[in-house]
Formats: structure tokens, sequence, C-alpha cells
């Protein structure tokens, strides 16, 4: 795990510039730091050492020297590749799996992707045409922005690596306002930064005399098959995750795991015999600290639990840093949990094992039971249920007046992902500007027409998949273990897992009663049933407790009352009011516009 960034143009001496943005990741790989440039590209490179301590230093050359790669993530499977290219001739001079993508680029071009087993975010630079190529994982795991400033083109692991070349035009991009506001964090290719884009995970690029070029390699299909018993897909699922979990341990340092007392961490924990464990808990009692069941199911399956209890003091002391780690403005409140929990481990190891991508691919979020509990609901024509709908919305809001209100919108009207934070109309009260997208709509109508034909909670899952997980998840995940000098390994969104699990009925995923049915039972094999069948919680964080105390509610109105930049400042004071007063649970709304305002200030209002 380590981080990069590059850029091409005519400049002659590009040692300072490339230099300068290199520092700004160091976070990153504090362990080396290297450098190529000519008078095309500069590459810059930073090194968290896992794999080949002694050799594995980048930028890594082919053996004419004619190819450059600086590369990010692991790639599990390069150990049997390794064995392919020898046999075909090549020589390698490192036992990294840097090398094998480089070679293996030479011998199969982009079809190489197709064969990698990792996470990834990778640039090649071919000296005698003067090309590059890079790309991104098949899930997104890793990040790769690039940006065209002119005629510089830039590229690398983090946005603030761009900021201080002197090509770098740094504008904010608004609309991304509007989108955030509904996600709570930015999604689709565009950045909040004007001209800074994203590049999507499953793509691949090629850059050339000014010509940028973007491919699709890889797109996940979520294709339930009914053919198989439920023992069948059993037996699968369940060899394929022994398999993932022994292909994540691969390393040449010590590998730890996070711990909740959910059961995703729980069974990577007591299947992958980890020495360490690391949990993090709220000093606001049971309700916000997970650290007893970590500690016990750590007891029980004889690893060392390491732990920390986060104070309210600790959390908004370090909010600050963590928005500027993030690079963009991300609402989530468990972030902060996971740099804490990132920083605990990074005390310890130099990797850990994490438990994203679980809820997606078996199906375990609590709203993908909707369909099945409010069955009888769904029964009512849809013309009735919108006009019921419309009714209870114009009244004030109510736990089973908000029921009508959200079973008479069609899935693709309600659902945008895991977090659905203000709707379009809401968006439209709340902004002071005029507005410049159609909302939400714009992003996730092509996905929602690509899976027209399935059922709701295959539906939740894609969009899930195309847009929580990418955005929020896998983010969060990457930033905050970074931030840390840590490596996240993230053993569920492996391919070999998920494309079994792709093709898993739904009715082995949830039903009224459960979530994650398949999995759970397989977990129940390494764990407690009390655990296994623990509900889908999350990490915790007290945060709707903490905007009712003075202390707190009054430093986020005194940003509220300084923000008519953006927003109707009546408006979102009225939401903190009404959180402060019991009437409503604002907590999530009023969040995301704090933590939006805070990101500016940092970024372009000069706060530190």
């Amino acid at each position: 795990m380590c981080g990069f960034v590059g850029y091409v143009n005519k400049e002659k001496d590009k040692t300072n510039n490339i230099k300068a943005m290199n520092d700004l990741i160091a976070h990153r790989g504090p362990d080396s730091e290297g450098y190529y440039t000519d008078d095309t590209i500069a590459l810059g490179f930073r090194r968290l050492s896992i794999i080949d301590l002694n050799s594995g230093s980048q930028p890594i050359y082919n053996e004419d020297k004619s190819k450059v790669i600086i590369f990010n993530g692991e790639i599990y499977n390069y150990q049997i590749l390794r064995e392919e290219l020898i046999e075909k001739g090549y020589k390698f001079s490192t036992k990294t799996d840097t090398e094998v993508i480089l070679h293996g680029y030479e011998e199969y071009g982009e079809n190489i992707l197709d064969k990698l087993r990792g996470m990834f975010a990778f640039v090649i630079y071919d000296m005698n045409i003067k090309e590059m190529f890079a790309a991104r994982d098949f899930y997104g795991i890793k990040p790769f922005y690039y940006a065209q400033m002119g005629d510089t083109f830039m590229f690398g692991s983090e946005i603030k690596s761009f900021l201080i070349h002197p090509d770098f035009k740094k504008e904010l991009n608004r609309k991304m306002l509007e989108y955030y506001l509904t996600f709570q964090y930015s999604a689709g290719t565009e950045t909040f930064f004007k001209n800074v884009y994203k590049l999507m995970p499953g793509h691949y690029l090629k850059y050339k005399d000014g010509n940028l070029e973007i491919k699709k390699y890889y797109e996940l299909k979520l294709e339930p098959d009914n053919t198989k018993s439920y023992e069948e897909w059993k037996e699968e699922i369940d060899d394929a995750l022994k398999d993932t979990i022994k292909a994540h341990k691969v390393s040449d340092v010590e590998v730890g795991s996070f711990l909740s007392s959910g059961v995703d961490s729980s069974f990577i924990a007591a299947s992958s015999d980890v020495d360490k464990t690391f949990t993090v808990g709220f000093d606001n009692g049971i309700k916000y600290n997970e650290i007893s069941y970590a500690k016990e199911l750590s007891k029980e399956i004889n690893t060392q639990n390491i732990n920390r209890v986060i104070s309210k003091e600790d959390y908004f002391k370090n909010l600050g840093n963590i928005i500027y780690y993030m690079d963009e403005p991300l609402a989530d409140p468990s972030a902060v949990a996971l740099y804490f929990v990132a920083k605990v481990a990074s005390e310890n190891v130099k990797v850990s094992l994490s438990g994203e991508g679980a809820d997606e691919i078996f199906g375990g979020y609590n709203i993908y039971q909707e369909p099945f509990v409010w069955s009888w609901y769904y029964k009512v024509p849809y013309p009735f249920r919108k006009v019921i709908g419309s009714i209870a919305s114009i009244f004030p809001s109510h736990r089973g007046l908000n029921f009508l209100v959200r079973r008479g919108k069609k899935l693709e009207d309600r659902f945008v992902g895991n977090a659905f934070i203000f709707d379009n109309k809401e968006v439209s009260k709340l902004l002071s500007f005029k507005r410049e997208t159609g909302g939400f709509k714009d992003l996730t109508k092509d996905y929602y027409a690509k899976v027209n034909n399935e059922d709701d909670v295959t539906k939740m899952q894609y969009i899930d998949f195309n847009f929580w997980l990418i955005g929020d998840i896998l983010l969060k995940a990457d930033k905050m273990s970074m931030a840390n000098s840590l490596e996240v390994r993230v053993p569920f969104l492996d391919k070999p897992l998920i494309e079994k699990a792709r093709k898993l009925p739904t009715k082995y995923k949830v039903n009224k009663y459960k979530t994650k049915k398949l999995f759970r039972e397989i977990a129940n094999e390494k764990l407690a049933d009390k655990v296994a069948d623990k509900k889908k919680l999350g990490f915790p964080v007290p945060i709707r407790v903490w905007l009712k105390e003075d202390d707190i509610y009054n430093l986020v109105k005194k940003r509220f009352e300084n923000a008519s930049e953006f927003f109707n400042t009546k408006e979102i004071i009225k939401l903190l009011d009404e959180h402060k007063a019991g009437k409503k649970d604002n907590s999530r709304k009023i969040w995301t516009v704090y933590i939006f305002l805070l990101w500016y200030d940092i970024y372009f209002g000069g706060e530190k």
C-alpha cells in the first residue's frame, strides 16, 4: 500500500515540482520515496513496505529500462503470474507484485488487467512511444484522480498533491454540492475541484500527445442463479471465503484485523488466525461502544485485542485533520472512528484486514428487508400508494407518515444507496444559489436501467455497489488507513469470491427475518450465534447526542450563521434547533452541511 503522483507536460526540469507534490502524500508511504522524470513525464512514489522489503522500492523498470511503473495496492496471485512470465522468458530483478504487473503488461497489454487478483491503481510509462497507461481495480478499493490543467495532465492517489503544482487552478465545482447533499459524499466521476476527475473502478486510461482515452474493462453484473440448491451455494461460498482469507494473509510483515461487534469483521478475525485485533468505541455508554464484544470474541479466538475509547474531545479535535486527509467532504460520522482504529492498528502492525464489502455482496443492509417486511403494503397498486404518500407528505414528519411517504415513491426516486440525506426539494430549499443539476437521478438513472428487470433487493445492491461502496465505504477505508500509514485489505472484495456471490439468489441473501442469510450460517460455524446473528449496526457514533449538547450545538450554529454563500441560513439553523429541541432527528442532515462547510474552510478558506 503506497501512494503516487505524476504529471505530463513539456517542462524541462520537473524535479522540484514532483518532489513538492510527492511530499504532500508522505503519509501514504513513509518508508521510502522514488522518482522518474524526463522531458515528458514526472513520476513520484511513496512506499509503505509490505512485500520484498529490501528490493521493492519504486519506480521499477523493465529489463531494457524502456518502461517504468508506479503501483499502489496488492496483487494476491502475483506469485502464480510471476512463474508464468518466467516461463515466457522474462527476468525479474525483484520479488514484488509491482514487477509482475509491468512484465505482464509487456506480455499481454491491457489484458493483464483480466488476470490480476487484488486491489490496485498503477501507472506504466513507455519511454519509447511516450505513452502512459494507467488503471484502477475492479471495485474501487484504491483511488485514482486525474486533471487536465492547460497543457499539464496530472494524476495521483490524492487530489491534495495536485494543488501545489504551478499549473493547477483551484476552483470549486459548486454543482457537486447538489449531489453531495443527497449522497453525503462526492458521487460520480467529477469532484469538488473543477476539472479534477476520478478514474472509475474497472477502467483504464491511456494518455499520449495530449490525447486522453478512457475505457471500461470490467463491469459487475448481478445475475441471480436459481438452478443450484441452498447447500450447493453454501459449499461454494464457504470454499471461496476460505480461499480469499488465505490469499489476503500473504505478506512479509505482520497482519492484524479490525474487529467490531458485527459478523463481517468477526468472521475475518476468527478465520484469519491473526495475533492482534483492533477496536475503538465511544465513551457514551454501551450503545456506542463495541469494545466489550471485541474483547470477548478475541479471547475466544485466542487473539490480543488492542482498543481505545474515543472521547467527544478526541473526535472534534481531530476532525479538521481527518477532513484534510479525505480530500473531499464525506459526511459519514464513522470516518472519524475508522481514523482512530487505523491509528491504533498502525502502532502495532503495517497491515490490517477489514470487513468492507460483505453487506453489498451478501445482502447485509437492513433496508434490503423492506420488500419482505412490508410486502403487504406493496400489494396496494402504485398509483394509490403514490396518492397516499403525497397526502402524507403535507403533514409534519412522523414515523407512521414517513412510512407512507417512502412507500409512495418508486425505488429509483427514493434510493441512491445506503444513505439518502436530502431529497431534491429539500436541496433546492436549502441552497442559496441557482441549481445547475437535475439532482441525484442524473447519476443513478443509467444504473437503474441496467437492472430494470431485477427484483428490488438486487436493484438496491447494484446501486450500493456502484455508489455507496465506492464513494463512502472504500473511500474512507483508503484515506483513513493511509493517513496513518496502514495498509487495509478487504477480503470480501476479492474477484473470485464476488464472481460467485454475484449470482447468489436473493432468497439466500435476505428475507423478512434476516439479512446475509447464507453468509451468517457459514459464519455460525466460526462464531457464537449471538455474534453471527447480530443485527447490522455499522460504526455507531453518538453524533445525534453531541449535537444536542450546548458546546457542539454552539460550535455548529456559529458556522451555520456564516454560511450564506452556499445555504439559506434560516433553513439550516432551523434543522439544528429542531434537533436540539428533540422535535426531529436531523443529525445526519446537520452533519452533512457542517462537514461541507468545514471542508470548504480547509481547502478554500485558508484554515489549517
